[in-house]
């Protein structure tokens, strides 16, 4: 009889015999249990910035090599090319206005007051992950992809925040500068 790889020295009649019923007592190595060091990664639904305000976190893709940010001041998007919250590696990044036209201010202004030591949170459904930040720094909108690091995959894990920020130029329709406030992750639950 070829081996089944489960307990060789225990005759089988049948390939099923691993098969438990409710009242079997199964010793420990035949039963599966996740290991400590799995991870748990979610897709973010919230975020929570310091001072508790918070705003639904809808996905996000590029177009053209740009990353679109959702429409509507209150919304923010999860770029779909990044991380998840609680990976190994990787920028998880989230973008959202300053403000709108018509709309008045968006919900990523309250970024110009956030300082290092201060806590960002993203949650799902039965997850949380909270993260310090690290650093805010200002970038030229045409250098955002390729000096902030913002995008980068392969460093360790952090959440990247994207806002505008600087002068407002009306002839392009646009701000300057974006504002990048990065974190480090401090805390995943389940």
């Amino acid at each position: 009889m070829p081996s089944t790889g489960v307990d060789d020295a225990t005759p089988s009649s049948t390939p099923f015999d691993s098969v438990i019923t409710p009242s079997a007592k199964v010793s420990p190595g035949r039963v599966g249990t996740p290991a400590p060091s799995q991870r748990i990664r979610f897709v973010p639904t919230e975020v929570v910035l310091p001072g508790g305000d918070h705003a639904p976190v809808v996905p996000a893709g590029t177009v053209n090599d740009q990353l679109q940010v959702p429409s509507g001041p209150r919304r923010v998007g999860w770029w779909d090319g990044g991380a998840e919250a609680g990976d190994p590696f990787g920028s998880i990044v989230l973008a959202g206005h300053v403000d709108t036209k018509t709309e008045g201010l968006g919900f990523f202004a309250r970024l110009r007051k956030a300082e290092p030591g201060e806590y960002v949170v993203l949650r799902a459904p039965g997850r949380t992950a909270t993260y310090r930040i690290s650093s805010k720094v200002s970038v030229p909108k045409d250098a955002l992809a390729t000096r902030s690091g913002a995008f980068d995959q392969t460093g360790g894990h952090r959440l990247v925040l994207i806002t505008c920020t600087g002068a407002y130029d009306a002839d392009n329709g646009g701000y300057e500068d974006n504002l990048v406030v990065t974190a480090t992750a401090v805390g995943l639950a389940k």
